[in-house]
């Protein structure tokens, strides 16, 4: 594939741009910490939604997205739908309780709500667990989207995309810190979209899929196209819908939907001006990822099934591509040679953009674990501004060489989302309850992290034996489950039979941040706390379920308009509007109350 003048142009512009505000930004950005991972605390919820719109928007998702679609149609998308609960929950409910806290990161948090040796131990352990271990594993995939749109579009090495793409965003990323991240995602958002709805339009009508029309009536698009999965398919069904609906997305820790907010999205409320920006922000945030962005990824995924409508067109379409890194993710990036000069450059800077959006956050984000949770707390606690945010430029550098190495050795981002969905697997409820019931300790955390790392990499150990093979003692689609099962026996009883936190530590903790709630009661009648303040957990549970309604409904009626089913269609609309009336009721409701 040849880019032409206009496509360089586009693409080097946007680069320069990226870099320029990067380089405006640094003076500020490096006088301490404060700025360098949170702006000086002082970010409006607008700029933070984009943000945290184009961070999850990285070149893996739309390669993510088309696999689940080439391989379980559109209904394959639940694995990541599903966490609109989290996210919605965490809009209602958490996010005026982590602004409340002010601390530096979500790490922070434990010595705030535990106390001792185990608290510290909790802190720094999971800074190096998630900002390293964790950070490097989610970038390596969204690098590894990266290398497969090197391969397939410029026809260059993985070696060569790995140190253009990441020395550029790591460059950008150590001297702007995260102000610099916010102001150029806000750009990169619309960069992105631009690309992935005018990618989408021009893909569905190219000569070789024939126009809308034409894909849904091919009779391998038709049977990827429900929204909802073959309710007749039990294994799928599970799989797919009930595991992810139901259990997957308050049980399992996953970046950017940890149930009850944390990491990046957590960085973001951290960052904003007071409790509703807090909110809005995340709000914001959750109507975009879910309602706007999927369709033109969905769109392209399903005109790919007409122009490749298996692996093998695929390799004869691209026999330079390694073995190793073909699979239906791949399909994405083998649909955007065709497309016209200067689109192309848009659409190939929109990806530059989807990358360096997402990978800058992780870097930020991480680097902030690593500094604030780890080396000021276990190494130097005497540590200058000026040593710290040194540090953490460093950590940066570091992060980004490792990620990068990981990605060369990989070959699926899938695996990646398995390994991730299934490692956090039952110590999600903690992270929902650990702010409104006394009795979860550092003990509960400490042992659920561990336990559900082990019984994951047994059950991996052991998979044909136990899930896979004739015979096998449970169903294929039961690993997911018993992992939460399991874990959450574990750390329930470890909590009942461990000592409860200090009533010192506890204390502090409520009257800082105000959690509320019957869970409380204890605690609040033995330190004589009054509370006269109203409770908002039911009102934000209602909040959270008339969002799912509207989120859902105007991500289904969407669909429907597209496949042209306008009576279902219509109706949905019409849902949409009556919820979204609704919602505004129960929120300004909720703003007193905050």
């Amino acid at each position: 594939m040849d880019l032409q003048t206009l496509d360089y142009a586009i693409i080097f512009g946007f680069f320069a741009l990226v870099l320029g505000i990067g380089f405006y930004v640094s003076k500020k950005s490096g006088a301490n910490t404060t700025e360098y991972f949170l702006s000086g605390r002082n970010m409006p919820w607008w700029l933070l939604g984009f943000s945290m719109v184009a961070t999850t928007f990285s070149t893996d998702t739309p390669n993510l997205v088309t696999d689940f679609v080439r391989t379980d149609g559109v209904s394959g998308n639940w694995g990541w739908w599903a966490f609109l609960l989290t996210g919605l929950l965490t809009v209602f409910v958490y996010a005026k309780l982590w602004r409340k806290s002010n601390v530096a990161t979500d790490m922070e948090f434990y010595e705030l709500r535990y106390g001792g040796k185990p608290a510290a131990f909790l802190r720094g352990f999971r800074s190096l667990y998630l900002g390293i271990i964790f950070n490097v594993m989610a970038m390596s995939a969204v690098t590894l989207a990266a290398i497969k749109i090197g391969q397939v579009m410029l026809g260059i090495s993985p070696l060569t995309t790995v140190l253009v793409a990441g020395s550029i965003t790591m460059i950008f990323s150590a001297i702007g810190g995260f102000r610099g991240v916010v102001y150029t995602d806000f750009v990169l958002f619309f960069l992105a979209m631009a690309g992935a709805i005018g990618g989408a339009i021009y893909l569905v009508n190219i000569p070789e899929v024939g126009g809308l029309s034409n894909i849904l009536e091919n009779d391998l698009v038709k049977s990827k196209m429900s929204i909802l999965p073959d309710f007749s398919d039990t294994e799928a069904l599970v799989t797919v819908f009930i595991v992810p609906i139901a259990v997957q997305w308050w049980s399992s820790w996953y970046p950017g939907g940890e149930p009850g907010g944390g990491g990046y999205i957590a960085q973001r409320m951290l960052a904003a001006k007071n409790e509703n920006h807090a909110v809005g922000a995340t709000f914001f945030f959750n109507i975009l990822h879910y309602a706007l962005r999927p369709w033109p990824w969905i769109l392209v995924a399903l005109a790919s099934l007409v122009v490749f409508p298996d692996l093998e067109s695929i390799r004869q379409a691209f026999p330079n591509i390694e073995e190793s890194k073909l699979g239906h993710d791949l399909a994405y990036s083998a649909m955007l040679p065709k497309l016209p000069s200067g689109l192309l450059g848009i659409v190939l800077a929109s990806l530059g953009a989807a990358y360096m959006s997402t990978i800058s956050t992780h870097l930020n984000w991480g680097s902030s674990y690593v500094v604030n949770d780890f080396y000021k707390q276990q190494i130097n606690k005497k540590a200058t501004e000026k040593e710290l945010v040194n540090v953490g430029r460093i950590t940066t550098v570091v992060l980004m060489v490792l990620s990068a190495l990981f990605a060369l050795a990989l070959t699926n981002a899938v695996q990646l989302f398995d390994i991730i969905i299934m490692f956090g697997a039952g110590t999600g409820l903690i992270f929902i309850l650990r702010w409104f019931w006394w009795r979860i300790n550092a003990w509960s955390e400490i042992v659920a992290m561990f336990f559900s790392g082990f019984i994951s990499l047994l059950f991996w150990q052991y998979e044909d034996a136990l899930f896979l093979a004739e015979g096998a003692p449970f169903p294929s689609w039961s690993k997911f489950l018993l992992v939460v099962l399991l874990t959450t026996t574990v750390w329930l009883v470890i909590t009942y039979v461990t000592k409860p936190e200090s009533k010192e530590t506890l204390k502090k903790f409520y009257e800082k941040t105000q959690p509320g709630g019957p869970g409380w009661a204890k605690i609040r009648k033995e330190a004589n706390i009054t509370d006269n303040q109203k409770w908002s957990v039911p009102s934000g549970v209602m909040a959270m379920l008339i969002g799912t309604v509207l989120v859902y409904g105007s991500l289904f009626a969407t669909g429907n308009w597209i496949y042209g089913n306008y009576g279902l269609a219509a109706i949905l609309t019409f849902v949409v509007l009556i919820t979204a009336v609704a919602l505004q009721r129960v929120w300004r409701k909720m703003k007193d109350v905050f």
